[in-house]
C-alpha cells in the first residue's frame, strides 16, 4: 500500500541537515587549507594560529558597503509593496467603507445631480449624443505586424495600456499613421472601440465620459437612449469618413434616435477637440453627396435641439504650437529640466522625445488645435484681448500692466505680460516694445547645411533636414505672433504642415459666400463657415476658469546635437514678482488649464452672438462659466467643482445643466449667461467684422 508523502517528511528532512552540515564542514576546512599564511607544521603558537584564522573571517564577515543602486531598488521595492498593498485593500474593502470614511470627515455627501433632479421631477426625455475629444477614446487593433502577435482586437490606446510597457517600440509603430497619406501603415488597421465605453475612461479609474453617464441614467436614460459618436481621433476629420465612414456613422445613428424617440431632437455633447469634429460634420451633412452627407439645409433644424460644447476649443489652443514645435508643454519642461537629458536618452531602444514627436506629428486632427484667427483674435506684438495695450516703451515710472483675474480673481500679475507673442527667443523679446526689435527674415534662409551624422537618423523628423544656419535665423526672428506662427511650423516642418494645410484653415473669411468656403477644410473654423439655418436650436460654451492656462512661452536654442530637437522651453525664466502669469518659461492666463478663455468663449459671447454672417439664422447662444474649485480632501478624487478640461466633466453644476437641457429646459430656463471672467469685455476689443 502507498504511504503519503507526509510519511516520508521526517526522512528527508534528516538526511537534508546531515548533507547541509558536512557541506559545511568541508567549506571551512578548504578555506584553512587554502590560505598560503597558514605554516603546514602545525605549529603550537596560539598567537600565531589566531591572526591565522581571523584573516579570513575579517574577509568573510566584513559588511557589504550600501550603494545608490541599492537605495533606489530598495525604494521602487518599498513603493511598489506599499501601492500592491493599497490596491489589494481597495479591492478586497466593501464599497461602503470609502463612503463611510468620507461622511465622517466632511458630513454627509450632496446628492449627485442626477439623483438630485430625479427627487424633483426630472426624467429623460430628449435623447443625447457624446463626442469625445482628442486622445480619450479607445483604440483597437484589428491587423498588426508579427511584433503585435496576440493583441487583435484589444486595445492598443486606453485601459491599462499594459502593451505599451511591454512592448514600446512595437507599440509606437501600430499608434502612429503613415506620414504620406494620413491614414494607417499598410499592414497595420487600428480602429476606434464603439459604444459607450470607448470614452467612458480613459485609464482604469480616470473617468471621462463615466460621471456623465452615471447620472443621466439616474433620471432614466439607457444605452437606446444615448450614443457614443466614437471615431479616430488621429485622422483629420474628413478623413474618419473616407476611412471608417464615422460621419455617416453619426447621421444614421441621429437619425435613428430622433425616429425611435418620437420626433424628440438630440441634446448634443461634444467635448474638447469633439466640438470642432461637430462643427465639422454640421457643415458636411447638409453639403450634396457625395462631398457630404446630403442632408440638405435644414438637417439640424429637424434633428438637434441644443449643442453643449463642453472645453471648447473654438478657436485653438497655445499648447498645440509648443507640442508641435518642440513636443512640450509646462509640465514636459519643467520634468525635463528636473533631469537634464532623461528624456533624450535610448532608453530600452525608445528616445522618448523623438518617438513622441514623430508619432504626434503623423495625427493630422491635431493641427486643428492650431490657434485660429491671428493677431486679431489673440494679439499682436503690441497687444492682447485679455491685457489691453502693453506700453512696454511708457516712461519709468508708469504702471500699463493689469492683473489678469479671470476666474478666481488673482490667477496672476500681468505686469510686463504682452499674450500676443506666443512664441519669445529670450525673456527680453517677450517684453521689449516691437519698435526696438530687428528680426531676421527666416523664410528665405536656406537650409544646406545639414547636421552632423543627420544621415543616421532614423526617426522621421525634419529638423534633421534644416541645419545649424536655419535654426539661428528661427531664433533670430525673435518673436512669433498668431500672424507668423503658421510662417515658422511651415519653415521647420512643411512636408508636416502641407499634409495639415490640406485639412484645416485658421483665418477669418472675408466673404463667406465665396464658394472656396464650401471646401471641407474650412469646414471645423467658425470664422470661416456659417452655422446651420436652424433658429429654433441652442448652442452652449460650458468652460472652465479659474485655473492657470499656458498662453505662450519662452524658447531657447538647444545645445547642438545629432538627431536631436533643437528648441526647448526656457524652463530657467520666470517673471519679475512672485505672483507673476510668467513661470517656468510659460506665460499663464486665464482658463481650464488647457483652452484659454478667449478661445472657449469668443464665438458665443460675440462671433455668434444674435444674427450675425457667422450665425445668419440667429441661433441663441449662451456662456456658461464654472468656477474651479479643488477636492476638500484626498477622498473627494478630481473634485465635483474641477474647472479642469477633463476633470471639467465630472463638475456637478455642468452636470447638472445639461441634465436639465437634456430633460427639455431652455437656456434661459437654467439662468442664461453665468460667466465669472471678463469675457464680453475681452470680445469687446476683438475687432472683427460682424
Amino acid at each position: 500500500m502507498n504511504k503519503p508523502l507526509s510519511f516520508y517528511r521526517p526522512y528527508f528532512l534528516s538526511k537534508t541537515m546531515s548533507f547541509l552540515r558536512r557541506r559545511n564542514s568541508t567549506d571551512s576546512s578548504k578555506t584553512r587549507i587554502a590560505d598560503p599564511n597558514i605554516e603546514k607544521d602545525g605549529a603550537d603558537d596560539d598567537d600565531k594560529k589566531k591572526d591565522q584564522y581571523k584573516i579570513p573571517q575579517r574577509r568573510n564577515s566584513g559588511s557589504k558597503k550600501w550603494s545608490c543602486w541599492d537605495n533606489c531598488c530598495w525604494f521602487i521595492g518599498f513603493i511598489c509593496s506599499i501601492w500592491w498593498f493599497c490596491l489589494f485593500l481597495y479591492n478586497t474593502m466593501p464599497d461602503s467603507i470609502p463612503q463611510f470614511v468620507t461622511m465622517a470627515i466632511t458630513g454627509p455627501l450632496p446628492d449627485p445631480p442626477g439623483v438630485k433632479l430625479r427627487k424633483e421631477g426630472l426624467t429623460a426625455n430628449h435623447p443625447v449624443v457624446l463626442v469625445p475629444g482628442v486622445v480619450t477614446g479607445g483604440l483597437e487593433l484589428w491587423e498588426g505586424r508579427h511584433c503585435a502577435e496576440g493583441l487583435l482586437g484589444k486595445r492598443l490606446w486606453g485601459g491599462s495600456f499594459g502593451e505599451f510597457y511591454k512592448r514600446p517600440l512595437c507599440w509606437l509603430e501600430h499608434i502612429s499613421l503613415d506620414n504620406d497619406t494620413g491614414f494607417d501603415p499598410p499592414g497595420i488597421r487600428v480602429r476606434p472601440v464603439t459604444g459607450l465605453v470607448a470614452a467612458d475612461y480613459f485609464a482604469t479609474g480616470y473617468f471621462v465620459w463615466a460621471v456623465v453617464i452615471a447620472n443621466l441614467a439616474h433620471i432614466g436614460y439607457e444605452e437606446k437612449s444615448l450614443y457614443m459618436a466614437a471615431y479616430d481621433w488621429r485622422l483629420s476629420f474628413q478623413n474618419t469618413e473616407i476611412r471608417d465612414q464615422s460621419l455617416t456613422r453619426i447621421k444614421s445613428n441621429i437619425e435613428l434616435l430622433v425616429a425611435t424617440h418620437g420626433g424628440k431632437k438630440v441634446v448634443v455633447l461634444p467635448h474638447s477637440m469633439g466640438v470642432q469634429y461637430f462643427l465639422h460634420f454640421m457643415k458636411w451633412v447638409e453639403t450634396p453627396a457625395p462631398r457630404g452627407g446630403g442632408g440638405g439645409p435644414d438637417w439640424s433644424a429637424k434633428h438637434i435641439k441644443a449643442i453643449m460644447n463642453i472645453g471648447a476649443p473654438f478657436l485653438g489652443s497655445p499648447k498645440s504650437i509648443a507640442l508641435h514645435f518642440s513636443i512640450e508643454v509646462r509640465d514636459i519642461a519643467a520634468l525635463r529640466a528636473q533631469a537634464p537629458g532623461l528624456l533624450d536618452k535610448d532608453v530600452l531602444g525608445l528616445q522618448t522625445f523623438k518617438h513622441l514627436m514623430r508619432m504626434f506629428r503623423t495625427w493630422d486632427a491635431t493641427f486643428s488645435m492650431i490657434p485660429k484667427g491671428g493677431e486679431t483674435i489673440w494679439g499682436g506684438l503690441d497687444w492682447s484681448p485679455e491685457t489691453e495695450t502693453v506700453n512696454n516703451s511708457a516712461k519709468k515710472g508708469t504702471d500699463n500692466s493689469t492683473r489678469n483675474t479671470g476666474g478666481n480673481g488673482n490667477i496672476c500679475d500681468t505686469k510686463g505680460v504682452n499674450y500676443g507673442r506666443l512664441i519669445s527667443f529670450n525673456k527680453d523679446w517677450a517684453e521689449t516694445h516691437s519698435s526696438k526689435i530687428e528680426r531676421v527674415d527666416f523664410k528665405h534662409v536656406a537650409k544646406g547645411d545639414k547636421l552632423t551624422n543627420s544621415s543616421n537618423c532614423d526617426i522621421w523628423l525634419e529638423y534633421h533636414e534644416m541645419g545649424n544656419r536655419a535654426i539661428k535665423a528661427v531664433a533670430d526672428h525673435k518673436v512669433y505672433t498668431a500672424g507668423s506662427i503658421l510662417d515658422l511650423l511651415h519653415y521647420v516642418a512643411p512636408k508636416l504642415m502641407a499634409r495639415g494645410a490640406s485639412h484645416f484653415s485658421y483665418g477669418i473669411a472675408d466673404d463667406l459666400d465665396d464658394p472656396k468656403y464650401d471646401q471641407y477644410k474650412y469646414w471645423s473654423n467658425p470664422l470661416e463657415t456659417k452655422l446651420p439655418n436652424a433658429p429654433d436650436m441652442e448652442i452652449y460654451s460650458l468652460y472652465g476658469v479659474g485655473l492657470p492656462t499656458e498662453r505662450g512661452y519662452i524658447y531657447k536654442v538647444a545645445p547642438p546635437s545629432d538627431c536631436s530637437i533643437p528648441f526647448q522651453i526656457d524652463t530657467s525664466v520666470d517673471g519679475d514678482s512672485e505672483d507673476s502669469c510668467l513661470r517656468g518659461g510659460v506665460f499663464s492666463g486665464d482658463g481650464d488649464e488647457t483652452v484659454p478663455i478667449i478661445s472657449a468663449g469668443f464665438m458665443c459671447a460675440k462671433g455668434w452672438r444674435g444674427k450675425t454672417r457667422f450665425n445668419p439664422s440667429g441661433i441663441r447662444t449662451y456662456n456658461r462659466e464654472y468656477k474651479h474649485a479643488p477636492p476638500a480632501n484626498l477622498l473627494e478624487g478630481r473634485g465635483t467643482q474641477s474647472g479642469s478640461h477633463v476633470d471639467l466633466l465630472g463638475n456637478f453644476a455642468l452636470i447638472e445643466d445639461v441634465l436639465r437641457v437634456a430633460a427639455g429646459a431652455t437656456g434661459e430656463d437654467i439662468g442664461g449667461d453665468r460667466v465669472y471672467s471678463d469675457i464680453f469685455k475681452w470680445s469687446e476689443r476683438i475687432n472683427i467684422k460682424l
